[in-house]
């Protein structure tokens, strides 16, 4: 699913991101969503969450 919209990012879903140290590598992070803290509909390069285990990064991918 696409990490670009807000509505398909739910509290409790299992997701992959990206935190801001790994932009230019391009390693995601697997973990479980605490808060969602993008407060617009869209973003371009994904949504901005935090995930259980306290990492921050924007979604790229919704499992």
């Amino acid at each position: 699913m696409n990490g670009t919209l807000r509505t398909n990012i739910k509290v409790g879903a299992r997701v992959k991101v990206v935190q801001k140290k790994d932009q230019r590598t391009g390693v995601l992070t697997d973990g479980i969503v605490l808060d969602i803290l993008t407060k617009s509909v869209t973003h371009p390069q994904g949504i901005k969450v935090r995930l259980e285990n306290g990492i921050v990064g924007r979604v790229k991918e919704i499992l």
